[in-house]
């Protein structure tokens, strides 16, 4: 059977370029060929260790070079990959590991503690392998270290033959009710959204990107990793973004590509502003995950002296689906046109295509769109249509040139740098308090994140808690990026004629502006 396995993308690009360097990281250069044969030796501990193709394994590693070594490392086995941000706690960590039925799990040492409290009472998980964040660390009781893991196997090289409609990855997303669903990306679904991301940013051998987003994100690994490591291009790792540190690598190692969320354009053009740096090597940015203000978007292209190219995808679709292109004009705030090989159409409330100019939900098609949610046939039919549309639950509209716009993005989500932050998962967090009798989470607008997580709360009778109390138990539950910032304790939460709490009304209430807005 002829393999169709993305790991091949590494495999291809040792042989063309084996002297190269694939990854840096500060004074280390890894060439494809080190990087390819370590990948080789991650598969065959899979091997040798028991664990079967299509086994799901954990990888919950930040941006060093062990991140693209064990997650093709894994793909090459035939397993699938898990990716878990490196912040989840340790009831975060159980639940990715048990919905997905992990049999191994790659963490970085630094986050042993939290990983090991996830998977301490999960016996399906029959391998753990600490990535030591200094070399000679002592892994933790239950695990095993990562270089003796590798050092000690006899790598085949074989890549095993996967099918094209195979699950790659299963990539957790949160829903606007209940836990995270894992969506299944296909190595066809990766491959092509490697493949179009390249010939849309040109991205080929000569080119160096800065790897600041997370590889175990959707953008991060798809737009950034796969693509730099499918065209042979160098990646160049931050694994935590700092704006000073990066306007560094730039002049360091000649950073040709960026790709960030505007988040991290707004940093650098502050950075940017206090020091003298040559940034003279980048060709293009990239950007995504939320929308970028004009502001930034001139600013930068005027001190960078390169051209911001705004995409717009999900976790559900790879996540490429529509681009702006570097050799068509742009519209700023548009996230432009379907990518090769993808369709896209606006639709009304009863799913009838409507016409330019018209608002409606966003609904995409292609090779990019996922198999569906892993064990779960209700929200995967309630997602993708019969005739294979996945309905997104964005509103936008296209223009009489073909271009989309995004008019508002789902109605509870909270998008906190970059990152997806969904309301009813820190509610359910917060409804756990023995003192909390309501909740209600919800964003307002922020100058450096985009949007900020708040929210309200009222007591049970008899019950105190103080906001700082309330902030300081989700904070210890959920990953860094998700507990509220600020939280309000009211006598009582605002509700309509079925009881719905109505937080439009909160919002009016308690940050007049956004109310005002929204």
């Amino acid at each position: 059977m002829a393999t169709f396995n993305l790991s091949t993308i590494l495999r291809e690009s040792r042989l063309a370029h084996p002297d190269k360097p694939a990854v840096i990281l500060d004074e280390h250069r890894l060439p494809y060929t080190m990087v390819d044969h370590a990948a080789d030796r991650v598969a065959q501990a899979l091997r040798d260790n028991g664990i079967a193709p299509g086994s799901a394994v954990g990888l919950m590693l930040p941006n060093v070079p062990q991140f693209p070594i064990v997650y093709f490392g894994i793909l090459r086995a035939g397993c699938t990959a898990v990716p878990m941000n490196v912040l989840l706690k340790g009831p975060e960590v159980r639940y990715y590991l048990e919905d997905s039925g992990a049999r191994a799990f790659f963490f970085w040492g630094d986050f042993a503690a939290e990983a090991m409290k996830g998977c301490a009472e999960l016996s399906d998980v029959a391998l753990r392998v600490a990535v030591a964040a200094t070399p000679g660390t002592a892994p933790p009781d239950g695990a095993e270290d990562f270089m003796n893991l590798v050092a000690a196997v006899n790598p085949s090289g074989d890549i095993f033959p996967t099918r094209p409609d195979d699950t790659a990855i299963i990539l957790y997303t949160s829903g606007t009710t209940g836990k995270p669903k894992g969506a299944l990306l296909t190595h066809e679904n990766l491959l092509m959204n490697a493949i179009v991301g390249a010939r849309i940013a040109g991205v080929n051998a000569d080119d160096v990107t800065l790897a600041t987003l997370p590889f175990f994100h959707s953008f991060g690994a798809s737009s950034v990793m796969n693509t730099a490591m499918y065209a042979g291009a160098t990646l160049s790792l931050l694994p935590r973004f700092d704006p000073v540190k990066a306007l560094q690598m730039i002049e360091r190692d000649g950073i040709t590509v960026f790709a960030g969320v505007p988040t991290m354009y707004i940093a650098f053009l502050k950075a940017h502003s206090e020091g003298e740096w040559n940034v003279s090597s980048i060709r293009i940015a990239i950007s995504g995950g939320a929308a970028l203000p004009e502001q930034v978007l001139r600013e930068f292209e005027e001190k960078f002296g390169a051209p911001i190219l705004e995409g717009y995808g999900l976790s559900e679709t790879s996540p490429s689906a529509t681009f702006n292109r570097p050799d068509r004009p742009r519209k700023v705030g548009s996230i432009g046109m379907p990518v090769w090989g993808v369709e896209v159409k606006v639709v009304d409330g009863e799913g009838n295509a409507l016409g330019n100019n018209e608002n409606g939900e966003l609904c995409i098609r292609g090779h990019n769109v996922m198999k569906g949610y892993h064990d779960r046939p209700d929200a995967t039919a309630e997602t993708i249509d019969a005739d294979s549309w996945l309905h997104t639950g964005d509103i936008g509209y296209r223009d009489d040139d073909g271009y989309y716009f995004i008019v508002d993005r789902k109605k509870e989500l909270v998008i906190r740098g970059g990152f997806n932050v969904y309301p009813r998962e820190i509610e359910e967090v917060l409804y756990s308090h023995p003192a909390v009798a309501e909740a209600a989470v919800f964003g307002t607008p922020d100058a450096t994140m985009g949007e900020e997580v708040v929210a309200a709360v009222s007591l049970r009778s008899g019950a105190s808690a103080t906001d700082e109390e309330l902030i300081a138990y989700c904070k210890e539950r959920v990953a860094a990026y998700k507990y509220p910032r600020r939280v309000w304790v009211l006598e009582a939460l605002p509700k309509g004629p079925t009881g719905k709490i109505l937080k439009l009304e909160l919002k009016a209430q308690l940050v007049p502006e956004e109310g005002a807005r929204t």
